[in-house]
């Protein structure tokens, strides 16, 4: 009876105009609501890897009752007083929903709670603890989401509920962050594990410098506080590559997937993401196997355990002065620290007061938040974390969000330096320019920031084989460094980056000129390296312009005098990439065809991909 009841409702509901539903509906709101309203889910994603790391719970149907959007048939609903029972209702489903997902165990469900509920927060919380008990589904799992609509602070109530959400182990969120009422309120005064940057900020932000300005700053305040950050709206690669390069942990959006009401269409992960970070974590894997090494795995205690847990834990570690602590899916929630129990410890009955259930102390009252930040994260990042939190007792690092370890500032330190030894080895020894790490580094770095004009240029001498084979391994030594100084005289400015990939290879990288300056250059750099490369050859050889040699196939012939060949690959201003693959096939072939041109210097402007 209750199936062909919800059915008969919705046809009627779809066959009766919405407007003359809407105007019955104020007194049967929630009762219509449950008739047509249904639960979408929309992915939200690790930025580094395309796992899915939760789901934001959305309310759709609204419209066949005459509401065109959720926040319309809220506002009926708070009119009617019914407010509260209509997010019941939806929020029970979401989790009914959720607990029919294979990954709901490790996976993170996203509710918006409206400010207007707050007052009636404890019945809420309470309502959803029943659910999710009956359910097994942990409080850990479930993460609030306070939106900006309102200003949440101003509510008296507000304050009691975070603590109430917080001892039961609930999540909580800043949602539109930026473009509400009290964001930075908020984020300053509460323990918030998530701050979700509106859609306002992320649209094209890979063509305006001032938006990757502010979130690159967002996101290091954010990690500072152990907070972290999921990007809203994102719609384009472009804006998921700058998001991701930002920073940011997490993404949401209809480039990752959109919402939907099926189950059966969300996926666990996302190949297209896991594709185009590819290169960004092999970029990262020299700073990740050097921060794995000084990793300390410390013993964590979870916030729901007894306090005996963690007095038995500085028992067993005298010397350890804090231990972090992680909640029922093993994220980090913070650190709890010795000298927030001393007072306890050391007064007459301190313990049993503690354990007394009256007093209602548990490991949650203590916590402290810490610096977090992902194990894909450059030791330099790191660093800079620690450097603006002041009187910070450790970085806590998460791979693929879940704990792995702690780092130190002196730990950090060693890694930089040995970062700094490895890259040194790097370093051609005949030109003492670096090589092809660092090459793709500086590649890969600037081609995510689209602030400026940037060039690529790959120099490669013409005919070096025949003048090497002739004149032997010296001479051609004494060309290669010839060319290395002629590079430097040229290109001398602290944000040139100058490379030698390898014998008569080389690599030059230009930040903010203008093609004009580059090309008078370049033209110069081309005409002095073939002026001065003659002098190393015998009076006979260049008077005749050419010098008899093998080609590379054994072959007898006649060759040219050396020159200089350069192919430049142009990145405009606002055009963001991650693919280094797709720009060193360009150089491929544009260095072909700097080969076969007359001047030795041919231009490619790199275009913006229009599909995806």
């Amino acid at each position: 009876m209750k199936t062909s009841h919800v059915k008969t409702g919705v046809s009627l509901a779809a066959t009766v105009a919405p407007d003359v539903l809407r105007r019955y509906a104020s007194e049967q709101i929630v009762t219509l609501a449950k008739l047509v309203v249904e639960n979408a889910f929309q992915p939200i994603v690790e930025a580094g890897t395309g796992t899915v790391f939760g789901y934001e719970s959305l309310m759709r149907g609204q419209e066949r009752i005459g509401y065109d959007t959720p926040l319309e048939i809220l506002d009926e609903a708070h009119q009617a007083g019914q407010l509260l029972q209509l997010e019941q209702m939806v929020a029970s489903r979401a989790l009914a929903k959720f607990a029919t997902l294979s990954n709901f165990s490790t996976s993170t469900l996203f509710l918006n709670l409206d400010v207007r509920l707050i007052p009636h927060g404890e019945h809420l919380v309470e309502s959803l603890l029943q659910h999710l008990r009956k359910a097994n589904i942990p409080p850990s799992s479930v993460c609030f989401e306070f939106s900006e609509r309102f200003d949440n602070t101003s509510v008296p109530e507000f304050s009691g509920l975070v603590s109430r959400l917080r001892k039961a182990g609930f999540k909580l969120a800043i949602d539109d962050f930026g473009v509400g009422h009290g964001e930075m309120k908020l984020l300053c005064d509460y323990p918030v594990d998530y701050l979700k940057i509106d859609r306002h900020f992320v649209a094209e932000i890979d063509r305006s410098p001032r938006k990757r300005h502010l979130l690159k700053s967002i996101v290091n305040i954010a990690h500072v506080l152990g907070t972290r950050v999921i990007a809203e709206g994102i719609e384009t690669e472009a804006e998921f590559i700058a998001c991701r390069e930002y920073g940011v942990d997490l993404v949401q959006g209809w480039f990752i997937s959109r919402p939907t009401t099926h189950m059966s269409e969300l996926a666990p992960s996302f190949p297209h993401l896991q594709e185009l970070g590819k290169s960004r974590r092999g970029s990262q894997s020299l700073d990740e196997i050097l921060i794995r090494k000084q990793i300390e795995l410390l013993p964590t205690v979870y916030e729901n355990d007894g306090i005996d847990s963690v007095f038995e834990l500085f028992r067993r570690n005298p010397r350890q002065a804090f231990f972090p602590v992680l909640n029922a899916n093993d994220e980090p929630r913070g650190i709890i620290h010795e000298h927030h129990l001393k007072e306890y410890i050391y007064q007459p009955f301190g313990r049993d007061l503690l354990k007394n259930k009256m007093y209602e102390r548990s490991i949650s009252h203590f916590v402290e938040m810490a610096p977090i930040v992902g194990l894909d994260s450059d030791a330099e990042h790191l660093m800079a974390i620690f450097a603006n939190m002041e009187g910070s007792n450790c970085l806590i690092l998460t791979d693929n969000m879940r704990y792995a370890g702690v780092v130190s500032a002196a730990s950090l330190i060693k890694v930089i330096n040995e970062k700094q030894l490895k890259t040194a080895q790097d370093q051609n020894p005949l030109t003492g320019l670096p090589g092809n790490r660092a090459i793709r580094d500086f590649m890969r770095q600037s081609g995510r920031d689209g602030d400026e004009l940037r060039h690529f240029c790959y120099c490669d001498f013409d005919n070096f084989k025949p003048f090497n084979d002739a004149y032997g391994f010296h001479l051609g030594d004494h060309a290669i460094s010839l060319f290395a100084a002629l590079m430097r005289r040229y290109f001398f400015a602290e944000r040139h980056f100058l490379g030698h990939v390898g014998g008569d290879d080389f690599f030059i990288g230009i930040v903010g000129w203008t093609k004009e300056e580059l090309t008078e250059i370049l033209e110069r750099l081309i005409s002095d390296f073939h002026d001065d490369v003659r002098g190393l050859y015998s009076d006979e050889h260049r008077a005749a312009g050419r010098i008899l040699g093998h080609d590379r196939t054994g072959a007898e012939a006649l060759f040219p005098l050396m020159r200089c060949s350069i192919g430049v690959i142009e990145l405009p201003q606002g055009l963001v990439i991650d693919d280094i693959d797709r720009v060193s096939a360009e150089i491929a072939i544009i260095k072909s065809s700097a080969k076969d041109s007359e001047q030795g210097l041919v231009f490619h402007l790199l275009q913006r991909r229009t599909s995806f």
